[in-house]
């Protein structure tokens, strides 16, 4: 039998419609102001959003000798305002691909959405973990970026 793999998934309410939080995951020059987790600072995001598309990302840790992380990936579903999912893999190591489904809802009165975040098929639980922190740092700016574009 094989072991499941770790996964994580993340809610968040935010306080902007689903169409405003699409935009910000699906528009490059959004997604750059925004995007990246903790102190890190964006180096560059290119994102062809289509089922079968790519993205990559850049960014790099603080400090003048800071490394630089590069992720990248493939679309394989990508629904307006509601739904993005794609493969998720470090250029370091492009034998670890992950997956992530982002899901997005508009509350009662569709002023603002509810986020929902799953990454699975990490390959340990270090890993899962790294990721929450990261994840969480990351949609931290995000819901900032969406409350300044309303």
């Amino acid at each position: 039998m094989e072991q499941q793999k770790p996964s994580l998934t993340i809610r968040r309410r935010l306080a902007a419609p689903p169409a405003t939080v699409f935009a910000a995951w699906t528009d490059g020059q959004k997604l750059a102001q925004w995007w990246s987790p903790h102190d890190c600072e964006m180096i560059d995001a290119h994102l062809d959003v289509r089922v079968g598309g790519t993205f990559r990302i850049r960014f790099k840790e603080p400090g003048q000798d800071g490394e630089i992380h590069d992720v990248s990936g493939t679309y394989d579903a990508v629904e307006t305002d509601q739904k993005l999912s794609f493969s998720w893999h470090w250029i370091t190591m492009p034998e670890r691909t992950s997956h992530v489904t982002l899901t997005l809802t508009p509350d009662a009165d569709g002023a603002a959405t509810i986020l929902v975040l799953h990454h699975e098929q990490f390959a340990d639980q270090a890993a899962r973990d790294g990721h929450e922190g990261g994840w969480n740092s990351t949609l931290d700016k995000l819901e900032t970026f969406c409350a300044k574009e309303q």
